[in-house]
């Protein structure tokens, strides 16, 4: 399986916060998945986590090479600017990325590295990892929280997109076994 290519700013365990989530479902393709995740319409409807989402040139609602965007999540109001964009295609898997960063003084500043990766496995099945890197007071302070709520979230996240990706292909639905998502 592939992995997420890391700045090395961002590298996993040198930073103040990590989480890595996936889930692999049956019955989709990488494409299938990837619609749902580059248009931010669809977002909110999956992922409660997010709002005030907003475009500061013309690639929005969907996300594109160098998008500048920013949206609220756990409260905080980040900026973002999409630092990788790779669709899927044969043999290869999708990828994007996208740095966010909240300004403020030492107690309030955050900066982070949000990737995701999308890939087709063998049995018509898709594995969707996303992975956050952070540096901040804020991300402190996510870390040390049990459980941590960035982790619960983007498993809620991943969980809601699947599920959305399912739902708009026709599919009655998914239930949870053994960890993963299955469609029914």
């Amino acid at each position: 399986m592939n992995s997420i290519i890391w700045p090395e700013k961002y590298t996993p365990g040198t930073t103040d916060n990590f989480v890595s989530n996936e889930v692999i479902v049956a019955n989709l393709s990488a494409r299938e998945v990837w619609t749902y995740l580059v248009d931010t319409r669809w977002w909110p409807g999956y992922y409660e986590n997010v709002s005030d989402i907003h475009f500061y040139d013309a690639t929005g609602p969907k996300l594109a090479a160098n998008s500048r965007f920013r949206f609220t999540t756990f409260r905080f109001p980040v900026e973002a600017q999409v630092v990788e964009f790779i669709p899927p295609a044969e043999g290869q898997p999708a990828r994007l990325a996208w740095r966010g960063w909240v300004e403020g003084d030492e107690d309030k500043a955050l900066d982070a590295l949000h990737a995701w990766l999308i890939e087709e496995l063998p049995g018509a099945r898709v594995r969707i990892l996303t992975q956050e890197s952070q540096t901040g007071k804020p991300a402190q302070q996510l870390a040390a929280t049990t459980p941590n709520p960035m982790l619960n979230a983007h498993q809620a996240w991943l969980d809601g997109l699947a599920k959305t990706a399912l739902a708009q292909k026709g599919l009655p639905g998914i239930k949870k076994r053994g960890g993963g998502l299955q469609s029914r």
